[in-house]
């Protein structure tokens, strides 16, 4: 795919919620592992409410992203703001603790640990919360998620890869953030276990009005759920725009949808 000449960014009157601070913004972030780059120049904002993708292919820099965003690997240059606040050099649990919490890639449940173990241990930053107010917001997690109740005593390492991504949904909803990222939310899982999942993540979003980024390598998949997107290449924000527009680019049709 050609590096475009134009961005789809959408101006003010596209957008309706432009009008308000964005609560994560993300401005020229350069990122990399020892002396090699993975990303440059990245910048993205995402607002109260909205669910943005991030897509690209294979090695585009989707997953660094996200591990820079949430504290997990130094950002080199440029400025993550969250509702704000310069996060950029903060620690994950911190990050966590100000309302952003990371779904990653892979799940990484701790497989020896009951559903219920894993889901608690999402509130670990929580330690001013009372145990009647995690046992609350398990219940809310269980009618979010109604098959992680029915499993709740099972060991995580036994569960299909649909329940352990739920799984690891819930964890991260545990730590009330106001900011959801999901890496590669289909990756190795049949298209039903997708669907629902997608679902869950509807009635999520429906119900605690969360903004989410959400990184997915099926692209058709990750725009159709969400009200804007950013397409990375090799490193590089190459095109934004809101989802649909996306969707019917040309470009983007035939180097990832295959039309």
């Amino acid at each position: 795919m050609s590096q475009p000449t134009q961005s789809a960014t959408p101006s003010a009157s596209e957008t309706p919620t432009s009008v308000s601070q964005p609560l994560l913004s993300v401005r020229n972030v350069n990122v990399g592992y020892g002396d090699t780059q993975v990303l440059w120049d990245v910048s993205l904002e995402l607002r109260q409410g909205e669910v943005v993708a991030l897509v690209g292919a294979n090695g585009a820099g989707k997953s660094t992203l996200l591990a820079a965003l949430s504290g997990l690997l130094r950002v080199w240059s440029g400025n993550i703001d969250l509702a704000g606040r310069d996060i950029t050099r903060m620690s994950a649990e911190r990050i966590v603790r100000l309302g952003m919490a990371h779904v990653p890639q892979g799940r990484r449940l701790f497989s020896g640990l009951s559903v219920e173990e894993n889901l608690r241990l999402g509130a670990y930053t929580r330690r001013a919360s009372s145990k009647s107010e995690i046992t609350a917001d398990l219940d809310r997690i269980y009618t979010l998620l109604p098959k992680l109740r029915e499993r709740r005593q099972q060991l995580a390492g036994l569960l299909s890869g649909g329940e352990q991504q739920m799984v690891a949904i819930g964890r991260g909803l545990m730590a009330r953030p106001e900011v959801l990222l999901i890496d590669e939310l289909s990756l190795g899982l049949a298209p039903t276990i997708v669907d629902d999942i997608l679902a869950a993540i509807d009635a999520i979003h429906q119900d605690e009005g969360l903004a989410f980024l959400l990184v997915e390598q099926d692209v058709q998949i990750a725009l159709e759920r969400a009200d804007r997107g950013y397409v990375l290449e090799n490193g590089r924000v190459a095109l934004s725009g809101p989802a649909q527009d996306l969707l019917r680019n040309e470009a983007i049709r035939t180097a990832y949808l295959g039309i």
